[in-house]
């Protein structure tokens, strides 16, 4: 038995002073008020706050492979540092892909040793494995992710209207989410600008418009009301869409929405040419745009708030010749999601409470685990974080734990400081250093 006191506990919908007794990786109980003389240690981390683990569904970890962009080692230890105790895996930059029962295998085998938070996988949907589909998901899969427009990723290629009608009736019949990468390319007046100007941010935006997220989640809307199928849109960035999803939300479809910290705390408008660190897809819009996002969370419309932490080698980035045509998109902000998102959320009113909720409960639902996960109450895991949201840091590269230093949070002044992370009542990460590593879990659908 251990136990852990703070001032500030998140238990409900307060913060109250309390002591969390931890036992054989679970919260064996919860004694409100002052820390009281026990015979085992209690750990008193003062007026910082004790809330639930950060859960992050959208990662890309890149293992097997590809593990020189990114491995389970260095990701989850950069998660820990971020307080994330859990996080879900996408099943795209790793070789194989996770398209089939046995790719999947693959990529369970890679995470022996390796995982210091808990872990779990999504499948994926491609042309070519809409009979593959079914031993996906009895394999143990959370979900299965689709691209509408090119991956980046040769092997896996996107999927079109037609494709998706076949998939999501077994989908529905083994109750799991379509997670959708809603973009679909078309003609537009702007297209020749990144050609003219590849290191301009302007002409990358511009490449990429509001226009080719809005049409592809209007087919989303329209096949989640055909098939009554759950869909998740990953991701949002056009606010173009804020409208027809709250009401397809009002409707009562199985539809849901996340986005990002990099598109509610940087804007278009403040992005330097050649700075491809911020090349990401869909892109990071402008201010005006970027706020109608804060007023949709503001009233619902996210479910919740996730990295897509899709981190690669320096040179695929393009850092030297700055040209956004060519290198890969992807931001690597995984160890900075709370801090990026509570730096700008505390200016808005959104309370601790919220947050956690946005970065934690609101995601253990869809996982469909918070009947274990998202909560500090008794029986529950001891996934655990400990963080001061009045301390200030700066994001400097000796401080980052992900493989490659290269993010666009470097030089940020953020608030909020995680200081401790508990994995099953292991203590995982305090104060900048690692303790208790490898004692992550495979997660799987059903267990």
């Amino acid at each position: 038995m251990i136990g852990l006191h703070s001032k500030r506990v998140l238990v409900g919908k307060e913060l109250v002073e309390a002591t969390i007794l931890l036992l054989d990786g679970k919260i064996k109980d919860i004694v409100f008020g002052n820390v009281k003389p026990y015979d085992f240690p209690i750990d008193d981390v003062g007026n910082s706050v004790i809330m639930p683990g950060l859960i992050d569904s959208h990662v890309h970890i890149n293992e097997p492979g590809r593990t020189e962009w990114e491995g389970f080692d260095t990701a989850t230890k950069a998660a820990a540092a971020g307080g994330i105790t859990t996080l879900v895996e996408m099943p795209l930059n790793a070789n194989p892909v996770t398209t089939t029962k046995e790719a999947f295998a693959k990529k369970l085998a890679a995470t022996q040793g390796k995982l210091h938070v808990n872990c779990g996988f999504w499948g994926g949907i491609v042309p070519a494995n809409i009979d593959e589909l079914d031993a996906l998901i009895e394999s143990g899969v959370l979900g299965i992710k689709a691209f509408l427009t090119h991956s980046g990723i040769d092997e896996f290629p996107n999927v079109e209207e037609h494709d998706l009608k076949k998939g999501l009736p077994i989908l529905k019949k083994h109750r799991v989410p379509l997670l959708v990468h809603a973009e679909i390319e078309s003609p537009h007046n702007d297209q020749h600008l990144l050609e003219d100007n590849p290191t301009s941010y302007q002409a990358y935006l511009k490449s990429r418009p509001k226009t080719w997220e809005d049409e592809a989640i209007k087919l989303m809307i329209d096949l989640c009301a055909e098939f009554e199928a759950s869909v998740h849109i990953v991701h949002l960035s056009s606010s173009n869409s804020i409208k027809v999803l709250a009401k397809a939300k009002s409707e009562g479809l199985p539809i849901s929405v996340e986005t990002c910290p990099h598109y509610l705390y940087f804007n278009a408008e403040d992005i330097e040419d050649r700075k491809t660190q911020y090349k990401c897809a869909p892109p990071i819009r402008e201010k005006a745009n970027n706020d109608l996002l804060w007023k949709a969370l503001k009233e619902g419309l996210f479910s919740f708030i996730v990295s897509d932490h899709s981190p690669a080698l320096p040179e695929i980035k393009e850092l030297d010749s700055g040209n956004f045509k060519k290198a890969w998109g992807g931001i690597a902000g995984l160890q900075f999601n709370l801090p990026a998102f509570w730096t700008k959320a505390k200016t808005k009113e959104v309370s601790i409470l919220e947050t956690s909720k946005l970065m934690s409960l609101n995601v253990a639902k869809f996982l469909k685990i918070d009947h274990r996960k998202g909560k500090i109450a008794k029986g529950y895991d001891a996934d655990l974080m400990v963080w001061d949201p009045e301390d200030v840091f700066e994001v400097t590269k000796n401080i980052i734990q992900f493989k490659h230093k290269v993010t666009p949070y470097e030089g940020c002044k953020l608030s909020g400081v995680v200081k401790k992370t508990f994995v099953r009542g292991h203590k995982v990460y305090d104060n900048g250093k690692f303790y208790e590593l490898s004692k992550g879990k495979v997660l799987k659908r059903n267990e």
